[in-house]
């Protein structure tokens, strides 16, 4: 683990959406924070900013982690993926197409979360049962009600990659 100093400012490295930022921040600046200041990336929401809602989730060297409550000092030098980083080509991905064509977007407050939350369980479980993916969008919040189009816009794309493995764009770094 790293020593930082708990009052001067530091100059961190993360590569975020495959881009080198630099920045120089306290060691009390979370990830959400250097994100959407530091990186200008607004599409990771600060929700409930206690880890609970899900709304700030992005990936870590590809592994889903909560923006808000992880220190941007403990991923100095790590690969972060955010919503706006998902695709390469600025298209919508697969599994932001589903997402449109099964509603599973209403308000959108939520979508960013829910968006790495698949990403990851797609990259660790290609074909989720209905309960796996029902356990994974568990750990998100959503105030509109739309884990029914949530959980078929996962399956719909879990069997499509299953369907189609060239298909699949992996893009995290």
């Amino acid at each position: 683990m790293r020593t930082i100093s708990h009052q001067s400012p530091e100059t961190l490295k993360i590569i975020v959406n495959r881009t080198l930022i630099e920045a120089t921040c306290t060691p009390r600046t979370s990830l959400l924070d250097f994100l959407r200041e530091e990186a200008q990336l607004t599409g990771t929401h600060a929700g409930c900013e206690h880890g609970v809602c899900g709304a700030c989730t992005v990936l870590a060297d590809g592994v889903a982690i909560r923006a808000c409550l992880t220190l941007a000092h403990d991923v100095h030098e790590a690969a972060i993926t955010t919503v706006e980083g998902l695709s390469e080509s600025g298209s919508l991905t697969d599994l932001q197409q589903a997402f449109s064509r099964h509603h599973a977007l209403q308000c959108g407050f939520c979508t960013s979360g829910f968006l790495m939350i698949a990403e990851d369980l797609l990259r660790t479980t290609p074909q989720p049962t209905e309960e796996e993916i029902r356990s994974a969008v568990s750990a998100n919040l959503c105030r509109c009600t739309g884990y029914v189009g949530i959980m078929r816009a996962i399956a719909e794309v879990a069997q499509q990659r299953a369907e189609n493995p060239t298909r699949q764009e992996r893009r995290h770094a």
